[in-house]
Formats: C-alpha cells, structure tokens, sequence
C-alpha cells in the first residue's frame, strides 16, 4: 500500500511504510532489515523512526502534491457540490497541518 501511495494521489505513502516496518520490527526480521536498507524507502522509515522528523523536501513535495490534487479535485471534479467542496478543502487543510505538525529534519 506504501508504494502504491506513491503513484496514486491521496493514498497516503508514509504511514503504510511505518505500518509495514512496525509490524515486520518482531514477524519478519529479514523484511524489516530489507525495508531499512531500501535505497529510496529506508532513509524515510529511519529519520523518523530515530528523529520523529520528515526532510524539507519531502514536506514541501507532500504538501504541494497534496494541494495540486485537491484543487483539481475541487473545482474540476466535484464543481457541482459545495459539501463535497468544503469537505476536501478540509481534508487539505487537516493534512496539512499534519505534515507540517512534524519536526523539520536538518542536515
């Protein structure tokens, strides 16, 4: 589900990777170190793991993407609805503050 959040907008990416990692720390060693050492995956699952921190670029792509899709959304796919509207103006301003609730990871 992690990777899949990727590729599709609104499918939260990190969480299904700290899920993945928290479950497999005690099932499945081999996996949890596999994940860890992942080029692109583990530096994310790491920082957070040790720093409860998020890198600025990713705070700023996340956020950003997160913006783009929900306007889209808003204005070119539920233009007709103003509850619908509102509840993904929401959403955007919810997981916003989220994202931007962590700590800032500095290198």
């Amino acid at each position: 589900m992690g990777i899949l959040g990727i590729f599709v907008p609104l499918l939260p990416t990190t969480p299904f990777l700290l899920l993945a990692a928290a479950l497999w720390v005690r099932s499945s060693p081999r996996l949890y170190a596999w994940l860890l050492a992942h080029r692109r995956l583990g530096p994310y699952i790491r920082h957070f793991r040790e720093n409860r921190a998020i890198p600025l670029h990713a705070k700023i792509l996340s956020v950003g993407l997160l913006w783009a899709s929900l306007l889209y959304c808003i204005f070119a796919v539920v233009d007709r609805w103003w509850w619908a509207q509102l509840l993904l103006l929401g959403v955007a301003v919810g997981v916003t503050w989220h994202i931007l609730s962590f700590a800032t990871l500095r290198r």
